[in-house]
């Protein structure tokens, strides 16, 4: 940094093809060409933070559904220098992860539909951390800024991403999705314009924002408003964020279900006038159905499926009424069956949603501002090196009472 005048600072931004000038310093013959423009942005910018001391580590599954912890890529040495990194991108300390279901899915079953694990593979894609790297070409982010990592990587050529339905893109390559390694790790490097700043927002809010961005476009694209009467099936994390989001909206009456009392309880203390309803063991998906439409009034319009399971599908498609919509955020199997004449006989609409789009700015103003509170969800907190305890207990989370596992960074207590 001493080996650059204070006066060439101020040239620092780059001139346009038209503006290429001498350089005050380098001498008047000495023409101030790209490669030298580039070369003291380099030498200007300061490449890391000292707070990469640590090797980086990552959490890793396989085909064989193992799950272990070792050395990731960037290394602490290519962090330090910055070399690793490529036009538009930063460094991320990552400083607090959460654990997703498609995280367990590709560990212990290998695969989501199509999305298969053919080799050892980084998981987590629910992140927030801390800039410690900036590439020269990045205007917008500097080291010490504290964001949220979009996980998403796209063309923004196709006609998905073009129209504004990015999550569509043709040739998509998302974070911790095979064969795309994912955010666990101590370092990553990433598109500066997929990362967040979230300004003096916790950072487990901040990886929070990522299940929130799920429920944000459910509610957009299922087009729910002020009075609406709602059903949300399955109390999970997305079930229980979602349900936070049907409140603020002024959703009324709210219904939420799950197998787990223990859920529903926690959804009754982040909304005391939701109803609950438990589904037993055996009942059939007319008769759940029915007596969820009951516990509403008989009003349903629209019910929001948050499991992904295809009875719960079922049930819900039963609950709605003429014209209603069955709008399904969840993921399920590769294949499943579904009442057609119900959909059929009582105009139900049934909507699938895939990821998000457009939705971090938004959920970042949730939160910020106090209208959406996540913290009553994160149940528990595990650090990087003991991340296979971390999947356990998600995994487990009917003994465990799990609800959102979040894998801490460095500097974060546990």
């Amino acid at each position: 940094m001493s080996r650059v005048a204070p006066a060439l600072r101020s040239l620092l931004r780059q001139p346009t093809s038209s503006q290429w000038r001498k350089t005050p310093g380098f001498g008047a013959s000495q023409a101030w060409t790209k490669p030298a423009y580039q070369a003291v942005r380099r030498l200007a910018t300061p490449a890391a933070m000292p707070s990469a001391s640590k090797e980086n580590i990552g959490v890793y599954c396989n085909p064989s559904h193992d799950l272990w912890v070792k050395e990731s890529g960037p290394s602490v040495e290519e962090v330090k220098s910055g070399q690793a990194l490529k036009e538009g991108e930063v460094t991320i300390a990552i400083k607090s992860t959460g654990i997703c279901g498609s995280d367990i899915h590709f560990w212990r079953h290998g695969r989501i539909g199509p999305m298969i694990v053919e080799h050892d593979h980084i998981l987590g894609h629910e992140s927030a951390g801390e800039i410690i790297a900036v590439h020269p070409s990045v205007e917008t982010l500097k080291v010490g800024d504290r964001v949220a990592v979009e996980p998403s990587q796209i063309c923004g050529k196709c006609e998905p991403c073009l129209t504004g339905h990015y999550n569509g893109c043709l040739e998509m390559r998302f974070m911790s999705t095979p064969p795309v390694d994912g955010l666990l790790r101590r370092y990553v490097n990433h598109s500066a314009v997929w990362c967040h700043k979230i300004g003096d927002m916790s950072y487990e809010d901040g990886a929070m924002l990522e299940p929130l961005s799920v429920s944000l476009a459910g509610m957009a694209r299922a087009k729910i408003a002020l009075g609406d009467p709602v059903l949300i099936c399955g109390a999970g994390p997305i079930g229980l964020m979602t349900l936070l989001c049907c409140s603020a909206a002024g959703a009324e009456p709210i219904v939420i279900t799950d197998i787990d009392q223990g859920r529903l309880d926690v959804a009754k203390e982040i909304c005391p006038r939701v109803r609950t309803y438990k589904v037993e063991p055996g009942v059939s998906m007319e008769d759940a159905g029915a007596a969820m439409s009951k516990l509403a009034g008989g009003a349903l319009t629209t019910a929001l499926e948050c499991s992904g399971v295809e009875s719960s599908i079922a049930a819900a498609i039963y609950s709605v009424k003429f014209g209603g919509k069955v709008f399904v955020i969840g993921v399920g199997k590769p294949d499943i069956n579904i009442p057609f004449m119900r959909l059929s006989t009582q105009e139900i609409d049934l909507q699938f949603q895939y990821r998000y789009a457009n939705t971090w700015p938004r959920a970042i103003r949730l939160v910020q501002s106090g209208v959406i509170d996540m913290k009553r969800l994160v149940t528990h907190r595990f650090s990087l090196e003991d991340a296979i305890s971390a999947f356990e207990t998600s995994a487990a989370s009917a003994k465990t009472g799990a609800i959102k596992v979040l894998i801490q960074g460095e500097g974060m207590s546990t």
